[in-house]
C-alpha cells in the first residue's frame, strides 16, 4: 500500500462531512417515520421534510413547492428532460435542444426520443467547451419543445452562459433546463437570476450522502412524472421520501454554499499551481477549457505520448486518486465525448487527466502530485513506441 492517500476525484464524488452525517444519524434511528403517514412519528418526518424543502429553496433562490427530491444527478435529469417532453402531448415528435458536451444522464434520454421521431439538435462547441449564443438561437424552431444545457461540465469544468440562453428560450414556449450538479456549492447559484425553468442538483457532489438530488421545477411548468405510484413530491416523483439523504443533502448545501467563496479561492489558488508546475515541467500538456471560466476546483488536461488509464492506474499506486473524464464513463475506451466536440484529437484525448480537489486537499500536497505525474508520464512516454518530444 502506498505510504500517502491523496484524493482529488471530487468531480467524481466526494465525502460526507462530519457536520452531515451527524444532522442525518437521528433519521436512521429515533426519528424514522414516514412523511406520508398521519400519526406523531410521520408528522414529525412531514414537518422536517417541509423545512428541508424551504431551506433548499432558499439557497436557490426558489419557491418550496418548486423542489422535487429526486434520487440524485441522473433521475433529476431524465425527470426534467423526459418529463416535459412527456407533457407536451400537442406536439408530437417534435424538436429537443441540448449540447455536445452534456453528462449521459442528458444525452442518452434525448437519443431515447430520437429514435422515437423527435429531432434533437446537438449544439457544437468552440475550442474551450463553450456554446455560441448564435447557434441556440439559429436552433430554436415552432416546434422546439426543451433545451437543455448545462452550466458547469463534469469533465473539463468550464461554466456556460446559462443566464444569456435561458433570455433567448424566454417565451419561445420551450422549456428551459440546465443540469448544474457539479456547479451547486462551487459557484453561485440562483434560479431567478438564471432565469432558467428547471435545474438538476446532486448531493455526493457537495459533501452530502449519495443516492439523493434535487430538480427544481419553477412553477406553472409541466412535466409528467417518471415514477407513478403515489403522491409524493407534490405528484410528481412517487416513492417513500428519503428523509434521513434529505437531511444530509441540505445540511450539505448550507455548509458549501455558506463556504463558497473562501473555499473558492483557496481551490483555484491549488488549481492555478497545479497548472502552472504540470506546464513548467512536462511538455508537450494542452490545458482543456483554459480560455473559458472554469470551476475553481477542477482542471482537465491532456498529455500526449500517454494513456489516460494508464496514468490512472500508475498514480493510483502512489496513491493519488483523479480521474481520466467522468466518473460515469469510466472503464470504457472511447475517448471523452467532451473533448472531442472541443477539437482535441482523438490520440490526445486518450491522454486526459482530471483533477478535481475538495476541502480535504492541502497546498502541500501539490508537490508530490507533480512529482508523481512526472515519474509517471516519463516512464509511459519511455515506453511508448510513438511518442517523440517536439
Amino acid at each position: 500500500m502506498p505510504e500517502k492517500k491523496i484524493y482529488m476525484d471530487h468531480s467524481a464524488t466526494t465525502p460526507v462531512r462530519e457536520e452531515v452525517v451527524e444532522a442525518m444519524m437521528p433519521y436512521f434511528s429515533s426519528k424514522f417515520g414516514n412523511a406520508s403517514s398521519v400519526h406523531s412519528y410521520g408528522q414529525e418526518a412531514g414537518a422536517v421534510l417541509q423545512d428541508c424543502r424551504e431551506r433548499v429553496a432558499s439557497l436557490l433562490g426558489a419557491c418550496p413547492e418548486d423542489i422535487i427530491f429526486t434520487s440524485g444527478g441522473t433521475e433529476s435529469d431524465n425527470l426534467a428532460v423526459k418529463g416535459a417532453v412527456f407533457a407536451k402531448k400537442d406536439v408530437p415528435a417534435g424538436h429537443i435542444i441540448t449540447s455536445s458536451i452534456e453528462h449521459h444522464a442528458v444525452l442518452r434520454p434525448c437519443e431515447w426520443f430520437e429514435k422515437r421521431g423527435y429531432e434533437v439538435t446537438r449544439l457544437p462547441v468552440d475550442e474551450n467547451g463553450l456554446v455560441n449564443l448564435s447557434d441556440v438561437e439559429s436552433a430554436l424552431r415552432d416546434d422546439t419543445i426543451l433545451v437543455s444545457v448545462m452550466l458547469a461540465n463534469n469533465e473539463v469544468g468550464m461554466l456556460q452562459p446559462i443566464r444569456e440562453i435561458a433570455g433567448i428560450v424566454a417565451d419561445t414556449g420551450a422549456v428551459f433546463h440546465t443540469d448544474a450538479v457539479q456547479a451547486v456549492g462551487k459557484v453561485p447559484v440562483d434560479v431567478e437570476d438564471l432565469g432558467v425553468d428547471m435545474l438538476s442538483l446532486s448531493a455526493h457532489k457537495l459533501y452530502g450522502p449519495k443516492g439523493v438530488g434535487v430538480l427544481y421545477r419553477r412553477g406553472g411548468v409541466r412535466i409528467e412524472p417518471l415514477q407513478v405510484g403515489g403522491h409524493h413530491e407534490n405528484r410528481l416523483r412517487a416513492g417513500t421520501e428519503n428523509v434521513a439523504g434529505i437531511v444530509g443533502l441540505t445540511r450539505a448545501m448550507e455548509l458549501a454554499c455558506g463556504s463558497m467563496d473562501a473555499e473558492g479561492k483557496r481551490l483555484s489558488s491549488m488549481r492555478d499551481r497545479l497548472e502552472s508546475a504540470i506546464m513548467e515541467r512536462i511538455k508537450d500538456v494542452r490545458v482543456n477549457g483554459a480560455g473559458a471560466r472554469r470551476l475553481p476546483h477542477m482542471l482537465n488536461v491532456s498529455i500526449q505520448g500517454v494513456e489516460g488509464e494508464s496514468m490512472l492506474l500508475l498514480l493510483d499506486s502512489k496513491g493519488i486518486a483523479v480521474s481520466t473524464g467522468s466518473a460515469c464513463t469510466s472503464g470504457t475506451l472511447e475517448p471523452s465525448h467532451v473533448l472531442i466536440a472541443m477539437g482535441v484529437p482523438p490520440e490526445v484525448a486518450h491522454g486526459s487527466l482530471r483533477v478535481s480537489m475538495g476541502y480535504i486537499n492541502a497546498e502541500s500536497e501539490i508537490d508530490y502530485v507533480v512529482d508523481s505525474l512526472c515519474e509517471v508520464v516519463q516512464r509511459l512516454r519511455d515506453m511508448s513506441p510513438t511518442y517523440r518530444s517536439s
